[in-house]
């Protein structure tokens, strides 16, 4: 497939499919007017760039854990790129307990203050 439509199927801009292709996550055939062609395992690696991305995992890092993908797809970290993986999970899940600390201060500060609202309309309620 073009470029074109891999960028369709993966709704990825072609400028960006054009940069994974210069940091070394894609390598598409040249035709012989110069045109990029995708094999049908483009679409499928493209989502695996942009999941890992996701996670924080820099392009170097991509770059070392995709030629360890498993035939039907899988991802599976070759020996020397576990470490780095390793470390990223480690930080996700210090990043995951500071945002769950966050999200209980912030929502006790709701609760404080959705409590705190009420109980003042009612003790500023005109006389009957």
């Amino acid at each position: 497939m073009l470029i074109g439509e891999l960028a369709d199927r993966t709704g990825i801009s072609e400028r960006l499919l054009r940069y994974y292709e210069r940091v070394g996550l894609l390598t598409p055939e040249r035709r012989s007017n110069g045109y990029r062609e995708y094999d049908t395992d483009a679409e499928q690696r493209v989502t695996q760039i942009r999941a890992l991305l996701a996670v924080g995992l820099p392009t170097r890092v991509i770059g070392q854990l995709l030629p360890c993908t498993g035939e039907n797809g899988t991802l599976r970290a070759c020996p020397q790129v576990l470490p780095a993986l390793q470390d990223r999970l480690a930080e996700l899940d210090r990043r995951a307990a500071e945002l769950a600390t966050a999200r209980d201060l912030l929502r006790r500060t709701i609760v404080n203050t959705e409590q705190s609202a009420h109980g003042r309309s009612a003790d500023h309620a005109a006389p009957q």
